[in-house]
């Protein structure tokens, strides 16, 4: 499938978009191995989360899909999960992979996860050494998947220390953690996004947190309860960029997730002159969410702090296409980890940016985008949505049309893209 995109002039609109993927493959897990029953509402019916359900499933815990977005986990506890038929394949999803390995690390039966060949080419090294630390027993692909996790019970607690800051490699130890003799403590480098915390305490499991440490006691069961999942911010930025570098629009995205772990793509954008306020702010659960309201804005270039990064790891893309935008030159560095992502995010936005006229000068773990004017053309999405809702938003104003080229992952966290985009004015289609 390809997105064909008009010049377009986007203009004021309220709108919404789908439910925070972190946050519904979480719900899906915990809710999975809970005491008693978790409501879930707002669940982002796309591709990677519906893996993680037909996983669950798989392994004994009863799902019911009401609608689309209203699903019921009847959990089984922590010791009810059942080995599954055949291999889980988790399609798109590394986030699922990774948090999968900690929750099966602590079974009593061994089971092999796998993906499509984008998720086979993703590095999984930093997940699986936690998990031989605290008794596990993996098999890879020389660290890639497919994965063949031989749990234990109990595990072993560890205190670990997270090499890269990384919120999956984190949760993946706590979820282990809740089949540990003892105490599992994890310090990260860098703050990274704390979902797995917050539902966790939601839940009636206490984690401790000590400056840079969160630390959880084993064997403490999680109990049902009801989750409303706020918008994905992730989501959002599109939307936001969209209205910032148009001529003239006030856009509100209604109940999206602000958790302070996950806006540094706000500040990145309000330090460049984004326009951008956070109205009627509230909690869904332990949750903090907000209506955002963007106006369009004078860009400008700059040096992006680094210390954000972890707090805006999914959003580079759509910075790249602001930054490109802007006026002068906008550096980024501390990036590395974009180059492990759904594709190489720093080649496959530096490569979009250029067939569009834009200058981009890559480097090991950055690039620096000098703003300028987006021409007309064909570019690739390398098969990562992220990259492919980007370009898209940067076709708004582009000098003529913009065809983006292999863009069927769209699906894997934002449903409904495309009506979202017309509902803002946008000229697009589909073409297969």
């Amino acid at each position: 499938m390809q997105l064909i995109v008009q010049p377009s002039a986007v203009g004021d609109a309220t709108v919404t978009v789908p439910g925070d993927k972190s946050v519904s493959h979480r719900a899906l897990m915990l809710g999975g191995v809970a005491e008693g029953r978790t409501d879930i509402s707002g669940f982002l019916a796309g591709e990677d989360c519906h893996a993680t359900l037909t996983a669950m499933a798989a392994m004994g815990v009863h799902v019911e899909q009401d609608t689309d977005t209203q699903i019921t986990v009847h959990g089984v506890g922590l010791q009810g999960l059942k080995a599954p038929d055949g291999p889980l394949n988790l399609g798109n999803s590394g986030t699922a992979m990774r948090l999968m390995t900690g929750l099966l690390s602590g079974q009593s039966f061994t089971t092999m996860l796998t993906g499509d060949d984008s998720l086979t080419g993703r590095p999984m090294q930093r997940v699986i050494s936690p998990m031989l630390e605290m008794g596990a027993s993996i098999d890879s692909d020389s660290g890639y998947p497919p994965l063949t996790v031989q749990g234990r019970f109990p595990l072993r607690g560890i205190d670990y220390t997270l090499p890269v800051a990384s919120a999956q490699v984190k949760s993946a130890i706590l979820l282990a953690g809740l089949y540990a003799e003892g105490v599992t403590s994890v310090s990260e480098p860098a703050v990274t996004r704390d979902h797995t915390e917050r539902m966790l305490e939601s839940m009636g499991v206490t984690v401790e947190k000590s400056g840079n440490s969160i630390q959880i006691d084993g064997r403490q069961a999680p109990r049902g309860c009801h989750i409303q999942v706020p918008a994905d911010l992730s989501s959002a930025a599109f939307v936001m960029l969209a209205a910032l570098i148009a001529d003239k629009a006030d856009v509100r995205i209604r109940d999206v997730g602000v958790n302070p772990t996950r806006t540094g793509v706000i500040d990145i954008l309000q330090a460049m002159g984004a326009d951008i306020s956070l109205e009627n702010p509230r909690l869904f659960g332990h949750e903090p969410v907000a209506d955002i309201r963007v106006r369009s804005s004078e860009l400008h270039g700059g040096q992006v702090d680094p210390s954000l990064v972890s707090l805006a790891i999914d959003e580079f893309p759509v910075l790249f296409v602001a930054a490109a935008a802007a006026q002068g030159k906008t550096v980024f560095s501390g990036l590395g980890e974009l180059r492990v992502k759904e594709s190489d995010r720093i080649a496959s936005m530096a490569s979009g940016l250029r067939t569009l006229g834009i200058r981009v000068d890559e480097s090991a773990d950055g690039a620096v985008v000098h703003g300028g004017r987006f021409s007309g053309g064909v570019v690739g999405s390398h098969g990562d949505h992220r990259v492919a809702m980007s370009l898209a938003i940067a076709a708004t104003i582009a000098q003529g049309p913009v065809t983006i080229t292999d863009t069927m992952s769209v699906d894997t966290s934002f449903p409904g893209f495309v009506d979202c985009l017309v509902d803002l004015g946008v000229q697009i289609e589909t073409d297969t």
